[in-house]
């Protein structure tokens, strides 16, 4: 996943729960930050909706384990970019979108992924 992270990358959004290992690994292969990134912001404790350092003004590429709709993701993003994050990218373990749908391109995110549904339907065969 390491070459699929942009080069102007500056910290790495793991996303609750699948996202979170992958982004640990790429933080610890690329020494880039990164932050964990919850559904929704706790109502206790820090009260915050990503844990581990301030993303305002820098480039932040989302990491996920699984995309169908892009759901999490564009939540996520819709999130970090209210406190000042820019979120263009996602990497992603596999992309399960239906082929050439693009989902979150309306959202101005690109989706960077190991394996696609395409690719895994083709290997069924």
């Amino acid at each position: 996943m390491v070459p699929l992270i942009p080069p102007d990358t500056e910290m790495l959004g793991g996303l609750e729960l699948g996202g979170i290992p992958l982004s640990t690994v790429l933080s610890s292969r690329t020494s880039l930050p990164t932050l964990f990134i919850r559904k929704r912001a706790k109502e206790y404790g820090t009260r915050r909706l990503a844990e581990g350092g301030n993303s305002t003004g820098r480039v932040v590429v989302l990491v996920e384990d699984v995309i169908t709709t892009g759901g999490a993701v564009r939540e996520a993003a819709e999130a970090l970019r209210a406190l000042g994050a820019t979120v263009t990218h996602v990497v992603c373990a596999i992309d399960r979108s239906i082929p050439g749908s693009e989902p979150l391109l309306q959202d101005g995110i690109t989706i960077k992924s190991v394996l696609t549904k395409a690719l895994l339907d083709g290997a069924r065969s």
